[in-house]
């Protein structure tokens, strides 16, 4: 498969030195190549507390890498004509045909801000590119976003980050309406609750709740047998467990989202769980142009829009690249972030590899080119996790024989 066995075991001996030291609890990784799974180890605990070694079918909340997920979901529809891209989102979610935006007054938000109307409606290509406006509590400077999503449950401070799944769907949208927008939509990249949203629009296109489409539709026809919105069967007993602190922020204390019981709404954007060999294979379909095993979810016509920059251009306060790795060289198309070119980048790839990752410490990317695909889970809420990210990237293409 051109990968040498020797340089692939620097993974291995990379993560286990961060387990020794307390800073991982424990991993997954996998990585296939040329359609072939070449490489599998697990590594650590999967709950150190109780001294339980990490297994392979570790479940993991993989929060932002539920995000690929819904978007899929979404080009299945519209692939079927039941959604467009250049729909307003008000075309299915009440209230979002009259949305408001909170302008800073200068050029800081010192002067305070004007809430004024929107230039031109939310479409759904907005939702799926992060440019609808939408922000997340956590991350947005804008005030008056902030206050109104802490107001409606949108945002939990001081409890836990980017968990909104307390809401029922209706009680969702009619949040999200009711709150202004921080940008202006088609112009600006802002990570944000756009997925979240888009979750509530393949509903209301399916007649379904989220959950039972990407059941139906994504999860049994590719046999992701232990993903989904709550833990299954014996998911509880093969949960991976954080270790309640941070240890790269001085030991600051974290919580992660209650995947127990059945969330209020099935969160698009942070809801997930999953294993890494789940996630493989939706990787791996995406990285056949939409099929496996004699299934097919997407055209490849579908998955290269979906893959390609949909962002040049607009204004980038905190660039994709930048969130996911700390590193320039990325754009971002349809869910995913997009490598550029060959160059211009802090990590090893090419032109066209795509990728995301979660806040709890989960990663996953595919390189058309090099035919490669690799998906990395821990139970790490940190603010290392960028590092991580570009460790395991280095290490991978480092093994790299041809």
């Amino acid at each position: 498969m051109g990968l040498n066995a020797g340089r692939l075991s620097r993974i291995k001996e990379a993560f286990e030195a961060e387990i020794a030291e307390s800073r991982l609890p424990g991993a997954v990784v996998m990585i296939a190549r040329r359609g072939r799974l070449a490489f599998a180890e697990t590594m650590g605990f999967r709950d150190r507390q109780a001294n339980a070694a990490m297994t392979p079918d570790a479940v993991f909340r993989i929060y932002s890498m539920t995000k690929p997920l819904v978007s899929v979901a979404a080009m299945i529809l519209v692939e079927e004509g039941r959604i467009g891209l250049a729909d307003p989102v008000g075309r299915f979610l009440p209230g979002f045909e009259r949305l408001q935006v909170s302008a800073p007054r200068g050029a800081t938000s010192d002067a305070g801000y004007d809430t004024i109307p929107t230039q031109r409606p939310m479409l759904v290509y907005d939702l799926l590119r992060h440019t609808s406006g939408l922000a997340y509590g956590e991350l947005t400077a804008n005030a008056p976003v902030r206050d109104a999503y802490t107001r409606a449950g949108l945002y939990l401070p001081n409890q836990r980050d980017y968990d909104s799944r307390g809401l029922s769907p209706e009680e969702f949208v009619r949040a999200l309406a009711g709150a202004p927008l921080a940008r202006q939509p088609g112009t600006t990249w802002e990570y944000s609750l756009s997925s979240d949203a888009l979750g509530r629009v393949v509903e209301a296109a399916s007649g379904q709740r989220l959950e039972v489409f990407m059941e139906e539709r994504l999860f049994r026809p590719l046999r992701m047998n232990d993903t989904g919105f709550v833990l299954r069967d014996s998911g509880a007993s093969r949960l991976a467990m954080h270790s309640g602190v941070d240890p790269a922020a001085n030991n600051a204390r974290v919580e992660m989202i209650d995947v127990s019981r059945p969330p209020g709404n099935a969160s698009g954007g942070a809801g997930g769980v999953s294993t890494a060999a789940d996630y493989l294979r939706f990787a791996q379909m995406l990285a056949n142009g939409g099929e496996l095993d004699g299934v097919r979810i997407l055209s490849p016509a579908t998955v290269r829009l979906m893959t390609s920059d949909h962002v040049a251009g607009l204004q980038q306060p905190l660039p994709p690249g930048m969130l996911l790795l700390g590193s320039p060289g990325f754009g971002f198309g349809l869910g995913f972030a997009t490598r550029l070119a060959d160059g211009g980048a802090l990590v090893p790839g090419f032109q066209g590899q795509f990728m995301w990752a979660g806040y709890g410490g989960t990663y996953f990317w595919v390189d058309p080119r090099a035919e490669l695909v690799t998906v990395s889970m821990t139970a790490a809420p940190s603010v290392a996790r960028a590092g991580y990210r570009r460790l395991l990237m280095q290490l991978t293409y480092g093994a790299l024989d041809a």
